[in-house]
Order: structure tokens, then C-alpha cells, then sequence
């Protein structure tokens, strides 16, 4: 394929016009913003900064590869092999918020609405609230991965065959959710009714979390390493396929005994998705480079990037949804305003 196909809707709306190209000279692994500047998380070393005018400025975060990263909108938080906890303030300043003792990888990272953070390094996952003291909890397995619920402080924490329910301040035994197989990202639903994680084998597993009930959620040709729930959570949408997964979270059964929508299909898998902050509106990236924006309700979609090459690694909206950054692995990126 040469250029892109959308097959029966040739009459497709195009705005690959409107895109500011960036040429971010680095490989990227995401994207957040810090106000309303684009900050692309680089594989090694360092964050470039995209301010209004297109200007890229490059900071360095870590002495190494970078493996993990997270954002609120007012700092990201980012983890490296260097052993290194750091973050990145909307200043473009750089602290260091933990060292691991044994300076092992910081694998994977997570941030609370109030400004707790947690980080893992093997099978040891740590949380730091405010000026209470750091706390720690070991995982039965190398921890896949991290998220706080978005009420209390209570970390998720994947590993193998399950996720524990951990409460850093209480001294209640962890609730342990269990399912054979590997977890490895894991997210709360927004109104925290729900559990799910990305598993290593092509499949998502959820819980709903009133009783634990299970949701099986498979079906993927592919793993799935992105996911993104929709304004308001009654979606939750996923790559690990050619077309975009959307599990429907509406109701108080979530997707139990439901068939997800899949939208936007391609001759080519779904690298990674970001919804939306305010309408139900995705954007989408492709294995092939392309990029579209899709509307839930009814699939109508919008080309923002053609099949350029490389897989799209990142994608973020700034809070307002008003922009639109993206990159290919290899740096190739653009910002679209809205």
C-alpha cells in the first residue's frame, strides 16, 4: 500500500494539512501535555518540549532509557533504568522524586489525583503520599503494572496470575484478585466500579469490583498495549487489533454478555488510542503511520496523518481538547489544533 486506503468511505474528511509537522530527531515512546505544550517522552534520555509556535526543546530526564511514563497535566512522571524516579514540571524542571536502593529499572509508574505517586523496581512496588513516608508492598511476582484508583488511595498492582488491591495507609490485608496468566497494564474505570488490565497473552481481564465478578474480554489477534476510556467511561477503548475495540461500560454489568463496537478498520493493527477529554471522539494510530480521528457514536472518522512508514507510538489530547499531538516511533510527529 502506498498511500491510505479507507476503502469504501473514499470520501473520507482529510485535515493532514492542518498538522504542524515535528521532526522530534529522537525515538518516542508517548506523549503528554504540560498546559498546552506537547511534551514527547523519548526512549533514551530526554523529553522534546513542542511550545504554540512548533519550537522543540530538548530536556534531559534520565542518564539512560526512559521505560515508563505518566502525566496529571501539571508534571510528568517518569521512570529509567538509571534507577531514577523523576519528574518533569510544566517549568521544564527536572527533580528527582526517588532512587531505587538497589538501583534497579523503575518499571512502571502511577500518579494520584492528589499528587501521590507510586513506582515499581522488580517485584516491590513503593508509594509516596505527600509528607508521609514512603511505604512499600511486595508483589507474589515482577510487577507489570500500576494504577490508583481514582477515589482513596488504594494502588492497583499487576503481576502475575492477578492484581492486588493495595491501601498504602491502612494496615488491612491487600485484596488479591486472581486470574491464571500474566497482567501487565492495568486501569480503574472513571467512576471506579471497575478493574481491568492488558494482559500478555492477546486478551484483557476485568473485575467488577462490587464482587469481584470476572469479565472476560478477548479475542485480539494481537497483545494490547494501549487503552483509553472514553469521556465520561462508558467506553473503554483498545488497540491489539485492526480495528479500534471499544468495550462498553455503561451499565452496572460493564461488558458482560456484550459485543464491543469495533471502529475504524484497517489492513493494518491499531498501535495505540487516546480518547477524547470532553466528546466521544477518539484519535487512533496505526501500525502503517496513520493516524484518524473517530467518532464513537456512529465510526465517521477523519484523516489526520497518512501510512507514512513507522508504527504510531504516542498520542495525547491536551486537557481542553483542543490538541492533538502525535509521533511515529521514529520522531516523525505533528500537532494538530482543533
Amino acid at each position: 500500500m502506498t498511500d491510505f486506503d479507507p476503502g469504501e468511505s473514499a470520501s473520507i474528511v482529510s485535515v493532514t494539512d492542518r498538522v504542524r509537522p515535528l521532526a522530534l530527531g529522537m525515538g518516542v515512546s508517548s506523549v503528554h501535555f504540560l498546559g498546552e505544550r506537547a511534551c514527547f517522552v523519548g526512549a533514551e534520555e530526554n523529553v522534546a518540549v513542542v511550545d504554540a509556535d512548533g519550537d522543540i526543546s530538548q530536556v534531559a530526564v534520565h542518564g539512560g532509557a526512559i521505560l515508563c511514563s505518566v502525566s496529571d497535566g501539571k508534571r510528568i512522571v517518569t521512570g529509567g533504568d538509571d534507577g531514577k524516579v523523576n519528574a518533569l514540571s510544566a517549568k521544564g524542571e527536572v527533580t528527582t522524586l526517588a532512587t531505587d536502593a538497589k538501583r534497579r529499572w523503575i518499571d512502571s509508574v502511577a500518579l494520584h489525583p492528589d499528587g501521590a505517586f507510586a513506582w515499581s523496581a522488580g517485584k516491590t512496588a513503593f508509594v509516596r503520599s505527600g509528607k508521609a513516608e514512603e511505604k512499600s508492598f511486595d508483589a507474589p511476582s515482577t510487577v507489570g503494572g500500576l494504577a490508583f484508583a481514582p477515589k482513596g488511595l488504594r494502588l492497583a498492582v499487576a503481576h502475575y496470575n492477578g492484581v492486588t488491591l493495595w491501601f498504602p495507609n491502612m494496615a488491612a490485608k491487600p485484596e488479591f484478585l486472581e486470574w491464571a496468566g500474566s497482567h501487565l497494564a492495568v486501569t480503574f474505570s472513571p467512576d471506579n466500579k471497575f478493574l481491568v488490565t492488558a494482559m500478555h497473552e492477546p486478551a484483557l481481564h476485568g473485575w467488577r469490583l462490587a464482587d469481584n465478578r470476572h469479565m472476560r474480554m478477548s479475542g485480539y489477534p494481537g497483545r494490547v498495549r494501549s487503552m483509553s476510556w472514553s469521556a465520561g467511561g462508558k467506553g473503554l477503548a483498545t488497540s491489539g487489533a485492526d480495528t479500534v475495540i471499544v468495550w462498553p461500560f455503561a451499565s452496572k454489568d460493564g461488558p458482560m454478555g456484550k459485543e464491543p463496537a469495533m471502529l475504524a478498520p484497517l489492513q493494518t493493527k491499531v498501535t495505540v488510542v487516546a480518547c477524547h477529554p470532553k466528546n466521544d471522539i477518539l484519535a487512533c494510530g496505526y501500525g502503517d503511520g496513520t493516524v484518524l480521528m473517530v467518532r464513537l457514536e456512529d465510526g465517521a472518522e477523519i484523516l489526520v496523518r497518512r501510512n507514512v512508514g513507522t508504527p504510531v507510538a504516542a498520542l495525547a489530547w491536551n486537557a481542553k481538547g483542543t490538541l492533538l499531538a502525535f509521533s511515529a516511533e521514529d520522531g516523525d510527529g505533528g500537532l494538530l489544533e482543533l
